[in-house]
């Protein structure tokens, strides 16, 4: 019998705590837990509460109609959630989105690499691929964020000039979107192509049918039992969104040559390794970036002039002794790296991770051992893990030197990526091979803003799977 931890599995043994409910109802109920009754984080927040337990059973959406995928081992503490990176002890086939799998007609038929067991053998030919082109592309990835993001900037100073805020999700998606577009397609920007300025709307909409069973719109205007019934009872039809991702193929299709002579030469069709890239830019990076990035401007909002006064004279000094916005730069930036760590780990990007037991395993949190059984899935809500108070200091609360000096010995319990952050992804485990490419990209956002702007001020709420951000001010850098 399998252990996460053999230094802690001397732990008492317990029984999970939890239940199922009575059959299809206690999924419906909790259910409408999850979606509207009490929201995401609360649904596992107060069963956490009510088993005094960082690990129970409970049911998670889909559900009821798939009664089978919808039991599951919640963990939510940063102990046992580390069982979720063993690939010998559990198995992600299909479960990158959560419990249940997207149509792979979303993806040209395609099973796609996020979707594969690390046991599938073209798991590593796709994976190789993608981490051997991140690795080509990594001089230009700062070249072509700079020049990208000025236009952005430029947009948010119209839109305060003329309106008096500005809306930054839309700045945001067009900017990342393009970004991507032109990073894996050799400079091409989507404008050269069919897709025209459509490119993030396409992609929104492509990815919202896939990710329809763990979204609630939070429309006031349309009952809760008519949206439950819409998005979550039955799959999205791919035909409805067809067109889009047609558009977005087609695209990257005639814009990612050299990439798909390379997949060629690796055994792998041309249409699938497009597939593989369209899902990779269009869902993990340019989906990533859309949470990713309000977030971040959120955080750093809630610091105030204070903080942005800091993170300004770390980045000028530092840009200004490099001659230029630099790797060497950036790696003198310990407050910028800090503040990029801290926001991912408040938000994560993807805040579920699920998997199935290969075998009987006995998991540990700090205080007790369980066994999950062979065949069982496990749930990790990961805003819980990363707010871990027996790891974390004050977990609630942004701290933006919280990875400065000691406490960058604390990253190892950063788990955005699906794995450790002190771990680098390799072609046999599940880890986003974008790991390394979305914390520089969040690095060059803070040293690209406040290169610009001294402080600013904002408001936020709550936007789908993100943050909605508007500015209400900037203030131009005076030094």
């Amino acid at each position: 019998m399998a252990t996460n931890d053999s230094s802690i599995s001397k732990l008492p043994l317990k029984e999970i705590p939890g239940g199922y409910g009575v059959p299809f109802l206690g999924a419906m109920k909790d259910r409408y837990d999850f979606h509207y009754n009490q929201g995401t984080d609360e649904f596992f927040r107060s069963r956490m509460n009510k088993y005094d337990s960082t690990v129970y059973r409970t049911n998670v959406p889909p559900g009821p109609f798939n009664a089978r995928n919808s039991k599951v081992v919640v963990l939510v503490d940063a102990v046992s959630f580390r069982i979720l990176f063993d690939n010998s002890q559990v198995d992600k086939d299909s479960r990158f989105e959560g419990t249940y799998m997207s149509s792979p007609t979303f993806n040209g038929g395609y099973k796609v690499c996020a979707f594969l067991d690390t046991t599938d053998s073209k798991h590593a030919t796709l994976k190789g691929l993608i981490l051997s082109t991140l690795a080509r592309l990594h001089d230009k990835i700062i070249p072509i964020f700079t020049s990208t993001i000025s236009g952005m900037f430029t947009n948010l100073e119209k839109e305060l000039s003329e309106k008096g805020t500005s809306n930054f999700n839309p700045l945001n998606d067009n900017m990342s979107f393009e970004y991507i577009f032109r990073l894996f397609c050799n400079g091409k920007t989507p404008t050269d192509t069919s897709l025209g300025t459509n490119g993030p709307k396409a992609a929104d909409k492509w990815v919202f049918f896939q990710l329809a069973p763990i979204t609630s719109l939070g429309l006031k205007f349309v009952p809760n039992f008519i949206e439950d019934l819409v998005l979550h009872t039955f799959p999205l039809p791919y035909f409805l969104v067809k067109r889009e991702h047609q558009k977005l193929y087609k695209a990257f299709y005639n814009s990612l040559g050299p990439i798909l002579d390379e997949a060629e030469k690796l055994g792998l069709k041309r249409d699938e390794a497009c597939h593989n890239f369209v899902f990779l830019a269009g869902f993990n990076s340019y989906g990533g970036l859309k949470v990713f990035y309000p977030s971040l401007i959120k955080w750093i909002g809630t610091g105030g002039p204070a903080l942005h006064s800091r993170l300004a004279k770390e980045i000028r000094a530092a840009v200004k002794e490099a001659g230029g916005v630099t790797l060497a730069a950036i790696e003198k930036m310990p407050l910028v790296k800090s503040v990029v760590y801290e926001t991912l780990r408040m938000d994560p990007p993807v805040a579920f991770q699920c998997a199935k037991a290969r075998k009987n395993i006995i998991v540990s949190n700090h205080d007790s051992s369980f066994l999950i059984k062979k065949d069982e899935l496990i749930f990790g809500y990961q805003p819980l893990a990363t707010k871990d108070p027996k790891v974390f200091k004050n977990p609630e609360e942004f701290n933006p030197d919280r990875f400065i000096g000691d406490g960058e010995k604390l990253l190892e319990y950063v788990y955005w990526s699906n794995g450790e952050e002190t771990i680098d992804p390799t072609v046999n485990d599940k880890q986003c091979p974008g790991k390394d490419l979305i914390v520089l990209l969040g690095r060059l956002m803070v040293v690209e803003f406040f290169l610009r702007y001294d402080t600013f001020e904002l408001e936020f709420g709550k936007f789908l799977l993100g943050s909605k951000v508007t500015f209400k001010s900037v203030t131009k850098a005076t030094s």
